[in-house]
């Protein structure tokens, strides 16, 4: 039974309503041993009525056994697989150790589409025990799916202990219970106790901050009443207690099943528990104990009953805790100590009273062979009665209510008993079991013994520990994997292996999302490495990466240049653009250019070849030629940088795309929050400002998750640019501040110029001219790590027109000029239409409508920059008195800018309308505009042909999250099926080539 926990039931209550209707969210119960949190979880459980309930526990020795916890709980819906997109069915599949392969990000969206259909069709609560132990691969992919569970009908309740961190989701502190719910426990316990009390010892601690939710109390019942199978014995104890959810039910059982004479843990014959609690000492004890119910339990039960009435003073410091239990512990006999250690190492009941057995026997033999003439004999006669003590151990420790065997399992009360049994062992004891557990496991759990009982460096069972990492590994498991390798490390006896496998783990840690742990594991790697020249580049070379993708871009690029292999080049040469340096990148490519001829090098000589004015066109070229047989994500980011060098947008653009395609579903960890850099922009270039949005805020997500801290800058400049053409001037500030405060310090250049161009945009879509042109002009004059020349090249459009709406026209000249250069062997329409806008701005206004503005309105392929020159050449129409014409290149501009979303060029458009003559009315499609920027994207994907399981697949949603969103917007705008949303939806996709992206 809870005494008090209003605020906290309440809570519990709010997150279960919001699931069932739809709204589910997760809530992470935090709070110190004892306090609780158990007892809630199984409330919490009972209280969704007919909603599914699935439930794990993290047990400390399978910390480090990846997707234990994760297999436990998803185990009674494994039959649901099959309705998973596939991508994410293998995934699952995978990583429970049923087929070959997994991947984090594909693993993770499985599991929240598992769960999505776990809820159907009275909901699910997923109750997730002991967090802060849960194995690092299923804590991941948990989280992942916790944070994503808007509009799904799960309710995902976590326990976690003390100040173990839970990244991005609510809390709620769970203390002590207050004054008046810990004397009415008190209260409560004494009466019911009695003189008798003492015999309830087991149970109480299970009624509050216990093991109330592993059914040890219904299982001890029901073992005890002489039918382990039947839940009678335990229901009918708990409806004589007149109480349902309370745990005090099995003890009942226990006492009419003949067992009221077993003594507790504290020995037989004590005085303690066997009075009232006086008002003056329950307030001592609340104070002392603060408020905790399993301390104030545990405590109440071993004082006298004249301390407990306040006649003698309270024993300091007071017996509670983990004190309490190594009391408890140690008052057990030495079978009974052993049989509990193996206990708190593995669970399975058969496993733990064999490994008693053999370490019973040994120690048995040992003893009767020193005393008798046939050791075989002894030895045969040392294991019947091995067996014979473990079985008594196990009645013992249940005597003494320290665990239970329930099932096939044996469990303790509380996880602080475990903690108490296995501190309590000598090293040497731990060992010695860890050893029998060895020889009675194998796999994983094999080479997690083997280690546990190692005595010093020994290559087998480092060996044993790489295998494990593997597989870990294979199935998605990095952070474990990086765990078993750095123990394998560890043990392994030579110093050139040891850095070798340190440096796997510091790649698992990275690819697992824990950037700080890779770079420990690479500096101690590199302190192992010697003279080994390889070993000495591929550690410079991840560490160039950590660097770059989490650390500061300039360093990355020193570190870089200074490898010899092509793929360290190709590393320096993406470090150097992401910084700026034009000059390291031309470097960097006539090196390159001693390599034999092949893809890449031949992408890093001619885009080096090219800035550097020497050509290079032959060579990107011959490099695109090799498209059809790229099959990596990486691959085709270079081919279609070199498209974009070619002036080929359109196929530039389509390579983007495949990328970001394959990236999704092909497991390649870690580059899809890159390439969805590229995509976002893409999307924004064409004004397509609602997809961009979407498309930047889960790559930011996935950076974040990741631990690609310079790519969650990229998405934040990204999302100030699209605030910005919106004028949605508070987010753009906040997104650009946030970008600019990693960018700048991490000298990224490329993402501090993206995000100081959003503020220039900001002013000039604002008609801030003045504001505009200074900070255009600041964008001009940034160094390397604070800006870039992709940037000034591809918002001198933007800084002419700034610089002729301040009136200096000398400015804009002078930069017309520089973008002409730029622009010389620029061969897109695109290129030459921006070019021919940007000579019609300068030129002077009383020549009447500039033929440029006329011709770059014919050689526009993007929708956005078209309608950008079509209100330039309205404006200009309308003010040589041609209303008429000026009309219809108005009214395509302001449709264009409100269907974009780009509020302050849709009012200039208006205004500029009105002025001709006409009131602008919202075009006939402005239905698309009420949708949010995920359901745009789905409906853009619904068009393309797409199923919501592909939809799924490629958005990291569920198949069900999908069809949410469908449910939402048929009814916006006003439809009822696919095939009528296809022709709603027009997705005017205008190629974009990687080196215009900002």
């Amino acid at each position: 039974m809870l005494y008090g926990r209003t605020a906290e039931i309440a809570a519990l209550d709010d997150v279960i309503v919001r699931a069932l209707g739809g709204s589910g969210s997760a809530l992470v119960l935090r709070g110190e041993a004892g306090v609780g949190k158990t007892a809630l979880l199984d409330l919490a459980a009972s209280r969704g009525g007919a909603m599914r309930v699935l439930r794990t526990t993290g047990v400390e020795p399978e910390s480090d056994l990846a997707f234990a916890a994760l297999h436990q709980l998803l185990r009674p819906v494994m039959g649901l697989l099959d309705t998973l997109p596939e991508p994410q069915r293998d995934a699952v599949r995978g990583a429970l150790g049923l087929a070959a392969s997994g991947d984090r990000f594909l693993l993770a969206a499985g599991v929240l589409s598992l769960l999505a259909e776990a809820a159907v069709p009275d909901g699910l609560i997923c109750v997730v025990d002991d967090f802060q132990w849960v194995d690092r691969a299923s804590a991941d992919a948990l989280l992942f799916a916790a944070r994503r569970l808007g509009t799904e009908r799960v309710a995902m309740l976590l326990a976690v202990r003390g100040d173990a961190p839970v990244k991005g989701l609510p809390s709620l502190n769970v203390g002590g219970l207050d004054d008046a719910a810990a004397a009415e426990l008190l209260s409560a316990r004494t009466t019911t106790d009695g003189g008798a009390g003492r015999e309830k010892g087991g149970g109480a601690g299970r009624e509050e901050g216990g093991d109330a939710g592993r059914e040890q109390a219904g299982d001890a019942a029901r073992e005890k009443a002489g039918d382990a199978g039947r839940k009678e014995a335990g229901d009918a104890a708990r409806e004589k207690a007149g109480d349902a959810g309370r745990k005090e039910a099995g003890d009942a059982a226990r006492e009419k099943a003949g067992g009221a004479g077993r003594k507790e843990a504290g020995g037989a014959g004590r005085e303690e528990g066997g009075g009232a609690v006086s008002e003056r000492v329950g307030r001592d004890l609340v104070v002392l104990t603060g408020g905790n119910p399993l301390a104030l339990r545990e405590t109440v039960r071993r004082l006298t009953p004249g301390q407990l009435a306040g006649r003698e003073p309270l024993p300091d410091p007071l017996p509670g805790g983990t004190r309490l239990f190594g009391e408890q512990v140690a008052a057990l006999s030495g079978p009974a100590r052993l049989l509990a250690l193996v206990a708190a190492i593995e669970g399975d009941l058969e496993l733990v009273l064999r490994a008693a057995d053999r370490l019973g026997a040994s120690r048995a033999a040992q003893d009767a062979s020193r005393a008798a003439q046939d050791a075989s004999r002894a030895a045969q006669d040392a294991s019947r009665a091995a067996q014979d003590a473990s079985r008594a151990a196990l009645g013992e420790l249940e005597a003494a209510g320290l665990a239970t065997a329930s099932g096939a399992r044996v469990r303790f009360r509380h996880p602080l008993i475990r903690s108490a049994v296995y501190e309590s062992a000598a090293p040497a004891t731990r060992r010695e079991a860890h050893a029998a557990l060895a020889e009675l496991t194998d796999g994983d759990r094999r080479a997690r013994h083997l280690a546990e009982a190692a005595l010093g460096p020994d290559e087998a069972v480092a060996a044993a520990l790489a295998e494990s990492a593997a597989r870990a590994r294979d199935r998605g498991g990095y952070g474990d994997a990086a765990t078993a390798l750095a123990r394998a490390a560890e043990l392994t006896p030579s110093p050139l292996a040891r850095a070798g496998r340190l440096k796997d783990a510091a790649v698992n840690a990275w690819l697992g999302g824990r950037p700080g742990q890779a770079e420990s594991l690479l500096a101690e790697a590199r302190e192992h490495a010697g003279a080994d020249t390889a070993l000495a580049m591929e550690l410079a070379q991840l560490r160039g990466r950590f660097e770059l993708n989490s650390g500061d871009a300039a360093e990355a690029v020193r570190i870089l240049r200074a490898g010899e292999s092509l793929s360290m080049l190709a590393d320096a040469a993406e470090a150097a653009s992401y910084v700026g340096d034009t000059a390291a990148i031309v470097e960097i490519g006539r090196r390159a250019a001693a390599f034999p001829e092949g893809f890449l090098r031949d992408v890093i000589v001619g885009i080096g070849a090219m800035l550097d004015g020497a050509g290079g066109h032959e060579l990107l070229r011959r490099a695109l030629g090799q498209v059809a047989e790229l099959g990596e994500p990486a691959e085709l980011m270079w081919a279609s940088a070199a498209a974009s060098y070619l002036g080929e947008a359109d196929l530039s653009a389509e390579l983007v795309v495949r990328a970001g395609r394959l990236a999704r579903v092909s497991g390649m960890v870690g580059q899809l929050p890159v390439v969805l850099e590229f995509v976002a922009t893409a999307e924004r270039l064409a004004g397509r400002l609602a997809e961009s949005q979407a498309i930047s805020e889960e790559g930011l997500e996935l950076a974040r998750e990741a631990g690609y801290t310079n790519t969650a800058a990229a998405h934040l400049a990204n999302l100030a640019v699209v605030a910005a053409l919106r004028g949605e001037e508070e987010s753009c500030r906040r997104y650009a501040r946030d970008a600019l405060a990693i960018a700048i310090p991490h000298r990224v250049g490329l993402r501090a110029g993206v995000a100081s161009y959003a503020l220039a945009m900001l002013d000039l879509g604002l008609g801030r001219y003045a504001a505009a042109h200074e900070r255009f002009t600041a964008i001009v004059a940034a160094g390397p790590g604070a800006g870039n020349p992709t940037v000034v090249w591809r918002s001198t459009p933007d800084r002419i027109e700034a610089a002729v709406g301040a009136g200096d026209r000398e400015a804009a000249l002078a930069a017309l000029a520089a973008y002409e250069r730029w622009s010389a062997h620029a061969g897109t329409p695109e290129s030459r239409a921006l070019l021919a806008r940007c000579r019609a701005l300068v030129a002077p206004d009383g020549d009447g409508p500039p033929a440029a503005l006329e011709e770059a309105l014919r050689l526009h392929v993007n929708p956005f920059e078209s309608a950008r020159t079509g209100l330039l050449l309205g404006e200009r129409l309308r003010r040589a008195q041609r209303p008429g014409e000026a009309r219809r290149h108005l009214r395509a501009a302001y449709e264009t800018f409100l269907g974009a979303g780009a509020e302050p060029w849709a009012r200039r458009a208006q205004g500029e309308l009105r002025a001709a003559g006409e009131s602008a009315q919202a075009p006939r499609n402005a239905a698309l505009d009420a949708l949010t920027p995920q359901e745009l994207r789905i409906a853009g994907l619904v068009a393309d042909g797409l199923s919501s399981k592909e939809i799924a697949a490629q958005l990291f949603l569920s198949p069900r999250t999908v069809e949410y969103h469908l449910y939402k917007i048929y009814p916006k705008l006003g439809i009822g099926t696919r095939t009528e949303l296809a022709r709603l939806v027009v997705l005017r996709k205008a190629p974009v080539a990687p080196q215009d992206m900002l």
